[in-house]
């Protein structure tokens, strides 16, 4: 039993106090079909509506079973519709874009049913109003009878014991509306049916009661066929609608709109080009800029990393062919003392000062390749005031530590350099002699003859020594006295190893025999002393311990660390090693860059939302057709942010082909390849949860916006 007691309904609007409903009594039954008529504005659909539980009343009290409900919550609202209340309306309030199969399971979805039981349920309403061929059209495509049978279809789809129609044939034929009204005095032998009409001679016949309405209260109540069937209302048995059919629905609303769908997916793709170019550029910045100084390091290359094994021994070709396989690695160092030699060229008016280049050349900007040991290539940018092809091409210069001439023959130019600083690429011989003249000055070097011991010395080889034997200078015979076929003991000490060795003291040169003994054209160095190849390689080359590798890219750089540091090895990045003395510059351009991505990300969503608030304006219907079959907030809000999340994956996921083509140069487009190239894939993910936040935000503001105000008023603000 449905029964109202004195209830009245009252609506606000500009400050003015209207009655909807006026001490309204009513007892509505099981088994009754009820019109209720009278004029417009005369109160019969908001009876209707507060009958249903669409809108609320301020006085007097429904009752339900016996049960009061002007206590009842929105939320007792919505389970009260659920369990007792199917609607249809005069504009069928139908899902246009769902077919006629989808429109009527939507409701068996709403109500947690399976979708092994949907089916055949469906199929047999379909075939119940008579709407079988049109099984799988679109609602949009629909005749208004045909499309109000879809409507009571779904609300048969409840199965519960009130059926309510607002005008459900004020805008049918009459052919069409008498097949509808057929429909629905059938329902009524076994339910409580419901209908607001204007033609009540069109209704007549079917009904058991009628009410007739006049500025808010009844002015006629009569009962036409009385019934006695049972006085109480059953209430169905309602499901929470389950997960999978939150994702089905979630992705049957995400591809249905064909221009809904294509603009969702260029928001969300602006979103993340947006954040994925800001970030790339961010980090391309960052990652080009040069920062700090070393005082151990003459190459401080931001691509250089120092590699050492962590058992302290040498490396073999087995480990440099392991090391040249990760990938990201440009090329290998192996005598990395070379990449802290500092070449210093003098000629008669110029003095050049860089580095050694250690990777190969192919070609020069200017001159040629070296062909012979004295040849020497220069790299550097062309803007370089001292890099002027008439004043080096050609021109002969002295290495100052090695005294040994070479000739400038190429100039190679490279726009990466900046205006100073430049290379030195020399031919295999002549890194050789420098890399004899370097190793030594990494080491602790005791001279000791006589039991007297000597630090300020200094070893070269020479091959007119033989093994075993030093020649020593005038000078260093007189410091330890009469060294002539004695023995001088040196003694090597580093961080990897430790050696010793006895030499024989065979001759004593000055500036008059210098020449003769080791053919030398200079004046004696007092503090040189000379031995054989041989031994000046078993003092400092005992193999190599420490070697350099370069990243092909500065992106690289932590990738490459990682796949050396699984190697056992220890590692040192150059560009981590490096003093920074803008480290709090520094510091505020990372929370500069902070604030730049949240109010980037910030903005995004405030501009998605409100872009997503008018595409998904003309969606509200929809929002509103799962609250008249009994959908809560959260329900709603699940829908949609699955929805969004649908969307947003599938665009994510589009923008990763992009980038895939691009990396693969199927795509060519190098602005693009220049920023991604510096992004990470942990930076993906972030960027994707950032997506996907988004998304839920959206979802649950726009479905706050959606339940701000009840059923029926939103339901109006639809139609």
């Amino acid at each position: 039993m449905l029964k109202l007691k004195n209830v009245s309904k009252y609506y606000y609007q500009d400050g003015v106090v209207a009655k909807g409903l006026s001490n309204v009594n009513l007892e509505l039954h099981l088994g009754e079909f009820v019109v209720i008529t009278g004029e417009s504005g005369s109160g019969k659909s908001t009876l209707l509506n507060v009958l249903s539980g669409l809108d609320t009343y301020e006085d007097g009290e429904m009752y339900i079973n016996g049960e009061e409900t002007s206590h009842y919550t929105e939320e007792d609202y919505l389970n009260y519709r659920r369990n007792y209340v199917s609607n249809i309306f005069q504009n069928f309030n139908l899902v246009n874009s769902y077919t006629v199969f989808e429109n009527i399971e939507l409701a068996f979805l709403m109500n947690g049913y399976k979708r092994s039981d949907i089916k055949d349920k469906v199929n047999d309403l379909i075939n119940k109003v008579g709407l079988k061929k049109y099984k799988n059209t679109h609602a949009s495509k629909l005749s208004g009878g045909e499309k109000q049978r879809v409507a009571i279809a779904r609300a048969l789809a409840n199965n519960t014991p009130i059926i309510v129609a607002d005008e459900p044939t004020g805008s049918l034929d009459s052919i069409a509306s008498q097949k509808v009204l057929d429909i629905l005095h059938d329902i009524s032998k076994e339910k409580l049916v419901i209908i607001v009409t204007h033609n009540k001679n069109e209704v007549l016949k079917y009904a058991t009661r009628l009410i007739k309405m006049h500025d808010g209260r009844v002015l006629e109540n009569k009962i036409i066929e009385n019934i006695n069937l049972d006085q109480n209302l059953k209430s169905i048995d309602v499901k929470d609608i389950t997960w999978f059919n939150k994702i089905k629905l979630g992705f049957r609303n995400a591809f249905n709109l064909p221009i809904k769908f294509l603009l969702m997916v260029a928001i969300f793709l602006l979103i993340i080009v947006n954040l994925i170019t800001n970030y790339g550029s961010f980090k391309k910045s960052e990652y080009e800029e040069v920062k700090g100084y070393s005082n151990i390091f003459n190459n401080i290359s931001d691509k250089r990393i120092i590699i050492n094994k962590k058992n302290k021994k040498s490396f073999d070709q087995n480990d440099y062919d392991k090391i040249t396989n990760i990938k990201g690695i440009d090329y290998l160092v192996i005598d990395d003392v070379l990449n802290e030699y500092n070449l210093n060229l003098e000629g008669d008016y110029i003095y050049l000062n860089g580095n050694l280049y250690l990777k190969e050349i192919n070609n020069v900007s200017k001159g040629k390749i070296p062909e012979n040991d004295n040849e020497i290539v220069i790299i550097g940018n062309k803007e370089n005031y001292y890099l002027k092809e008439n004043e080096l091409l050609n021109k002969e210069f002295i290495i100052s530590d090695l005294n040994q001439k070479v000739k400038i023959v190429g100039l190679l130019y490279d726009d990466n350099y900046n205006e100073y600083n430049i290379d030195f690429f020399v031919n295999d011989e002549l890194k050789n002699n420098i890399l004899l003249n370097t190793m030594k000055y990494y080491n602790n070097i005791t001279y000791q003859i006589n039991n007297v011991t000597y630090y300020d010395l200094n070893v070269i080889p020479n091959s007119n020594v033989n093994k075993g034997e030093v020649y020593i200078s005038e000078y260093v015979n007189n410091i330890f006295t009469n060294c002539l076929n004695k023995k001088l003991d040196i003694k090597i000490e580093n961080i990897y190893y430790n050696e010793n060795l006895s030499f024989n003291i065979k001759e004593i040169y000055d500036n008059n025999n210098i020449h003769k003994l080791l053919n030398i054209d200079e004046k004696e160095n007092d503090f040189n002393i000379y031995i054989n190849y041989e031994d000046y390689n078993n003092l400092f080359n005992k193999g190599n311990y420490q070697s350099s590798v370069f990243v092909k890219d500065i992106k690289d750089l932590e990738n490459v660390i990682s796949d050396l540091e699984k190697m056992d090895l220890n590692v040192l990045s150059l560009r981590n090693a490096k003093i920074d003395e803008t480290e709090m510059i520094s510091s505020l351009y990372n929370i500069f860059k902070l604030i730049v991505t949240i109010v980037l990300v910030v903005t995004m969503f405030f501009i998605t939302y409100f872009i997503i608030r008018i595409i998904y304006k003309s969606r509200n219907s929809y929002y509103t057709t799962l609250r008249t079959l009994g959908s809560s907030k959260k329900v709603c809000i699940s829908i949609l942010m699955n929805e969004l999340i649908i969307l947003a994956s599938f665009t994510y996921v589009l923008f990763i082909a992009f980038v895939i083509l691009i990396k693969t140069n199927i795509i060519n487009y190098e602005y693009f390849k220049n920023i991604i190239k510096y992004v990470y894939i942990k930076d993906y993910l972030i960027v994707y949860l950032i997506l996907i936040i988004m998304a839920i935000l959206i979802s649950f503001r726009y479905g706050r916006k959606i339940f701000k105000d009840s059923v029926i008023k939103t339901y109006k603000e639809t139609i």
